[in-house]
């Protein structure tokens, strides 16, 4: 049994962390950390030093590290945990190393990933997923989880695969709290339904989680990007429970007051961002199906001119 997390970053790196923790001694699994630069000499040389608020501290050490699976394949099992901006590039990267019978889980954020994962890849099979989880790259060879609950969900939607159960109890075994849905779909659009309007938020009015509930003008700007995502949601099918705005909201309660999502890290650090995950898909869905979304057009538009700015 051959596994590979493509992307050693916050969630890659805890995820996969777990699983080389487990199976490292264990002669018929085999861990693949699929990561590049810096960070994949610091884990070559010294392992990946995870510091978890819900697992504690340890040093991970996978059966191989490499930015190249192409000679490590095929995989049995991978999961996809590198950013949007990156997830054509990573699945080219991968198909020498995908076989017919191999499961890709795709663990990021966005709800259209399963359909750009197809247009790469011929073969294998594709499973949508998402977690919920805050974790982040502190330097190389080391990542940090700080809050979240940890969940990963991952199935195939309307489908009850029968390698489902197999995979959550080779996860479960790791301490992953995994678990196989046949309504994947709704999960993954509920993900995105919190991400995505916070993410927006906070980047937009530059706050924490946690100073995001104390200002007025971010906390009206959040409830109404959920506002425009449950309209686009519903045009696509997604059915959401009643009280479902409320309780993405008081989900953010859940973290520490500090805790910036990877998104808005990225534009303060100057990295390349998941703007285009987060919002211009919105954008430019809603335009499609003839929505009005204004506050994600307002947002998407600032984000991309500070963007623009911070690259010159």
């Amino acid at each position: 049994m051959k596994i590979a997390i493509m992307g050693i970053g916050g969630v890659g790196g805890y995820y996969g962390g777990l699983l080389a923790r487990r199976y490292g001694e264990d002669a018929d699994v085999e861990v693949v950390f699929i990561a590049r630069g810096d960070h994949l000499k610091a884990i070559q040389a010294h392992g990946l030093r995870v510091e978890s608020a819900a697992q504690g501290n340890f040093t991970a050490r996978p059966a191989l590290a490499t930015d190249d699976p192409s000679k490590s394949g095929p995989f049995d099992i991978v999961l996809m945990c590198v950013k949007g901006y990156g997830l054509t590039e990573s699945a080219k990267l991968l198909a020498p190393a995908i076989g017919e019978n191999t499961i890709v889980i795709s663990l990021l954020n966005g709800v259209d990933n399963v359909e750009k994962i197809t247009s790469v890849l011929t073969k294998g099979t594709i499973w949508n997923g998402c977690v919920y989880i805050s974790s982040l790259l502190t330097g190389p060879g080391s990542i940090r989880q700080v809050g979240g609950s940890c969940k990963m969900f991952f199935g195939v939607e309307g489908k009850e695969d029968p390698d489902g159960k197999r995979v959550v109890d080779l996860f479960r075994k790791a301490e992953i709290d995994a678990q196989y849905r046949g309504d994947i779909k709704n999960i993954a659009w509920e993900k995105y339904l919190f991400v995505s309007p916070v993410g927006n938020a906070t980047t937009f009015r530059d706050r924490s989680l946690g100073a995001i509930l104390e200002d007025s003008e971010g906390m009206e700007l959040m409830g109404t990007l959920i506002d425009e995502l449950l309209a686009l949601a519903d045009a696509h099918g997604v059915a959401f429970p009643a009280g479902i705005k409320e309780e993405t909201i008081e989900k953010v309660r859940g973290f520490p007051y500090e805790t910036k999502t990877s998104y808005q890290r990225d534009f303060e650090q100057g990295n390349r961002t998941e703007i285009e995950t987060f919002a211009g898909f919105i954008v430019n869905e809603a335009r499609k199906w003839g929505i009005p979304v204004p506050a994600h057009e307002k947002v998407y538009k600032a984000l991309k001119d500070r963007e623009g700015e911070k690259g010159k």
